[in-house]
């Protein structure tokens, strides 16, 4: 019995071993009498630092890319607090999927001397102001609590402790540097009319400082520009941009952790960033693998629910849930958050509401009815059905899916709007939109122009979206290609 006994100690003693041993060697790793050799302990060190770049990467993406968005505005001409742009969405300037439907304006605006006022005039203005995290602070106009009544709004700044003003609508951001986002609808498509709305409104700090003049307004017009961070994504620049970010602005008590991320890295508040010969090249990778990850999101997503219609290819270009800041009730939603923001920008609650109280929908288009993706070489068609459910406006823009901008082509311009080149066509039972690189005969205005070689994605819009739009009742045809 003692010899049985012995034995089988001695054999779970040996099964023990040899699964701690079949462990140690099943990975990357060795240890030997338990400790990493130096071969080891280096690609464990690279390892860890590389996942930790990359996840790093995808957090901090939304920070950067605003950023960049305040320095194309600051390249154009604005000035924080004094000088604001009117921007049209022309395929000139490379912005994420905007839309030349409505004239933006909107600018850089600094809480660090105190809260700013944005005082809006009656009328189909839609603002929203997001902080330098790309977090939502507040809406205004027809998506905010003024209902496109005009009124008083306050956007104050990270830890401010007194009481807003009475009489005002008011946010708090998390960093000092906001971008806020004005648009007008066009009255019976007048784009002139917009604009001259928009140059109404009034932004002044709280407190003017003395000899404070008012907000000066600059025209982009059809001037190129950048207000992406596309030169900046894939590269060593991406993490001196979030550097900037960190060492510049208040840390936000929510992304403590993720700061601990950055430190790893090199990335810390009151610290220069120096990174090493090792450092910069996994951090040159992870930018690369990180961006290459987040644009599978949006083209090739795997989600079910980004489907609308069992029998068509059109995708909600946004994840549930809809509350506008990717908030579950236990956690954030990781994957909804990174297929937006690789695509798009800025968040509201307005944009990504599925009701009829929804400021705006947005579909996405990247395949054909054949579930093949759209090709700029080849010529398709599209049905849509007539009413589209909206009190406002539609339209179909198409895009660049390198640089998430409108197509540019000879042709200048990426869209096809109810309230421009369709307004004749509204009474029709349906209107057939073109796509390809040469016009069907007979159908220049309902085309547009694409480039061979190079693949594209659309958006359809409906804003002022109806209960049609959400219920199933109505739907869109797929692109059909022409033989």
């Amino acid at each position: 019995m003692q010899m049985r006994m012995a034995f089988l100690v001695v054999s779970a003693l040996l099964a023990v071993t040899l699964t701690n041993q079949s462990l140690a060697q099943s990975s990357d790793y060795v240890f030997k009498g338990g400790f990493p050799t130096p071969a080891t302990v280096k690609k464990a060190y690279d390892d860890a630092d590389l996942a930790r770049a990359i996840e790093a990467y995808k957090c901090f993406w939304p920070s950067v890319s605003i950023l960049d968005t305040g320095d194309g505005n600051a390249a154009a001409g604005t000035v924080p607090n004094k000088v604001a742009l009117v921007l049209h969405g022309r395929p000139e300037q490379i912005v994420f999927t905007p839309n030349s439907d409505t004239p933006y304006a909107g600018g850089n605006f600094d809480l660090s001397s105190g809260p700013i006022v944005v005082e809006l005039p009656p009328g189909p203005l839609i603002s929203v102001v997001n902080d330098l995290h790309q977090r939502w602070v507040m809406d205004m106009g027809l998506p905010g609590p003024d209902e496109g009544k005009g009124g008083k709004h306050v956007i104050l700044p990270p830890g401010y402790k007194g009481a807003a003003p009475a009489g005002y609508y008011s946010g708090t951001a998390t960093t000092n540097r906001v971008v806020v986002l004005f648009r007008a609808i066009p009255p019976a498509g007048d784009d002139a009319k917009a604009v001259a709305l928009l140059k109404t409104i009034k932004v002044y700090p709280l407190n003017p400082p003395t000899g404070w003049k008012g907000i000066e307004w600059i025209d982009q017009g059809a001037k190129p520009g950048d207000f992406s961070p596309v030169r900046w994504e894939r590269g060593l620049d991406y993490w001196k941009k979030l550097h900037d970010i960190v060492d510049t602005e208040p840390p936000y008590e929510a992304y403590r952790m993720e700061y601990g991320r950055l430190a790893t890295l090199g990335i810390e508040k009151g610290k220069p960033f120096n990174p090493d010969t090792r450092m910069q090249g996994i951090l040159e990778k992870a930018a690369k693998m990180a961006n290459d990850q987040m644009r599978v999101a949006p083209f090739a997503d795997r989600r079910q629910d980004r489907v609308m219609w069992p029998d068509r290819k059109w995708e909600w270009a946004t994840l549930r849930p809809e509350n506008g800041t990717f908030d579950l009730p236990a956690y954030k939603d990781l994957d909804a958050r990174s297929k937006w923001f690789y695509q798009a920008q800025i968040e509201s609650p307005a944009m990504f509401r599925r009701t009829a109280a929804a400021g705006s929908l947005y579909w996405l288009g990247t395949r054909d009815s054949a579930g093949k993706y759209l090709d700029g070489g080849r010529t398709y068609k599209l049905t849509v059905p007539q009413p589209v459910p909206g009190k406002l406006f539609w339209s179909v823009t198409v895009y660049d899916p390198d640089n998430r901008s409108e197509i540019a082509t000879d042709q200048g311009k990426a869209a096809l709007r109810s309230l421009f080149e369709l307004k004749d066509k509204a009474g029709e039972k349906s209107v057939i939109l073109y796509f390809g690189p040469k016009a069907p005969a007979g159908h220049e205005g309902e085309w547009i122009k694409t480039i061979p070689g190079k693949g594209w994605f659309t958006y359809f819009r409906i804003y002022g979206p109806e209960a049609a739009a959400f219920d199933k009742t109505w739907k869109p045809g797929d692109f059909e290609l022409l033989k």
